[in-house]
């Protein structure tokens, strides 16, 4: 068999500039082995931590004698950190634990034969671990070849790297913060796509977070929101909500009272302050003072607030709705004036003031193909010109549920839901 020590208290920068080539396998607490040779990552599936540490020794001694090379071997685990030296060679095995690095090193005889004489001798025991910690344990996979196995077989074969990646981007969005957030949608050009994007990043965090999420539509110039979004059992926008915010932040007031302004989508779990595209804008003028109070009262009653903001970046409503922004998301199709509205945004910014700039410092931008003829190049294209400017860019395909209409998540293709969620878990990173 293979030869095969521990390497007691190797640390990793010694293993980095040994002379060894250095092999990586992590385990995870479903056992899942995730094995690093020569820069080839490949992910298993195992029954046991034990049983993945066998099979990573395996395959690493495989590697070492088709390649007449020794190798170290490091195994992180929940059970700790392992260092093993492997040299392919056709001895008997030799396995042993890691020591801690803060120890001397010593023999294995002296180790054997080292008994403490006094009190002061012995080594302290190691901690105790508390019987009321559970360790997470991982959903089996639903999805994939993995997920078909498992519902037939009766397995519990670990989900793959596409759906592990889809479940963190859940538990990103499923969280809640110590306090009300609020996202601004934003875009100097009509038709950028920010009615869509606050429609559906507004179902993405009520869907899996929970209710408590509202998309609030801040134009003076026919924001259209409520036209993309279902009506409730009555015609209530903005303009009724105002005379009423002193009763709204009052003692009395209940969360049940603002029922009768918001339009509560059924599906999506989310709620909706209209504006009121059929009037002028010079009957619905809103000033700084509103935008406050309309706040005000949304951040006490919801935890999550995005706003469907304007056009017109002078627009005092549209400079109030940036100082009370967490986040901005920035929205572009592919059409070039789209993108570079958005661009010149970001810039204009980042010299405004410090708060202005921290939000174009964190934003996200979301491309949307809102041409089906779009080519790949042209998104690429578009990613590109953002990637220097925003925190992440995230992508959204085609889709012709999205073109008109009264956005509803379930309607979508399921790749455009994948693609929503994704773009709200880069959201929720920089809340």
């Amino acid at each position: 068999m293979n030869r095969l020590t521990a390497w007691p208290g190797r640390t990793a920068g010694e293993m980095a500039g040994s002379t060894e080539a250095v092999q990586l396998a992590l385990i995870d607490r479903s056992s899942t082995l995730t094995l690093t040779i020569n820069g080839r990552t490949s992910v298993q599936g195992t029954e046991t931590t034990a049983q993945a540490i066998r099979q990573a020794i395996a395959q690493v001694s495989a590697a070492a004698r088709a390649d007449g090379r020794q190798y170290h071997l490091l195994v992180v685990s929940p059970q700790g950190q392992q260092h093993y030296r492997i040299d392919g060679s056709d001895r008997d095995m030799e396995l042993g634990p890691a020591m801690d690095a803060s120890q001397p090193r010593r023999s294995r005889a002296a180790q054997l034969s080292d008994e403490p004489s006094t009190e002061e001798d012995a080594e302290p025991r190691p901690a105790r671990r508390s019987f009321l910690v559970q360790d997470e344990v991982d959903q089996p996979a639903a999805q994939g070849w993995r997920g078909s196995l498992n519902r037939t077989f009766g397995t519990h074969l670990a989900p793959g790297a596409q759906e592990r990646s889809e479940r963190e981007d859940v538990q990103a969005v499923s969280q809640h913060w110590d306090g009300p957030r609020t996202v601004a949608i934003v875009n100097g050009k009509g038709g950028a796509g920010k009615t869509p994007t606050t429609v559906l990043l507004s179902a993405v965090f009520a869907r899996y977070g929970g209710s408590g999420v509202l998309a609030w539509d801040n134009n003076q110039t026919r924001g259209t929101l409520g036209w993309r979004t279902e009506q409730g059992p009555h015609e209530s926008t903005l303009l009724d909500l105002l005379p009423e915010i002193d009763d709204l932040l009052g003692p009395q007031a209940q969360a049940a009272d603002l029922e009768q302004f918001v339009h509560h989508q059924v599906r999506d779990r989310f709620d909706v302050l209209r504006s009121k595209p059929m009037a002028l804008a010079q009957e619905q003028r809103v000033g700084p003072g509103d935008v406050d109070a309309i706040h005000t009262v949304a951040t006490k009653y919801y935890r999550m607030v995005f706003i469907d903001s304007g056009n017109d970046e002078s627009d005092p409503m549209w400079r109030r709705m940036i100082d009370h922004a967490d986040q901005i998301v920035v929205v572009t199709s592919t059409r070039d004036d789209h993108a570079e509205a958005g661009a010149l945004l970001l810039e204009a910014l980042q010299t405004r003031d410090a708060h202005a700039a921290e939000l174009a410092r964190n934003a996200v931008a979301i491309v949307t193909q809102a041409d089906s003829k779009a080519s790949s190049a042209d998104i690429r294209r578009i990613v590109e010109g953002f990637e220097s400017l925003a925190r992440e860019v995230v992508t959204i395909p085609f889709d012709q549920a999205m073109v008109g209409g009264v956005l509803r998540y379930d309607a979508l293709a399921p790749q455009t839901q994948r693609a929503w969620l994704g773009a709200g878990a880069a959201v929720a990173r920089g809340l």
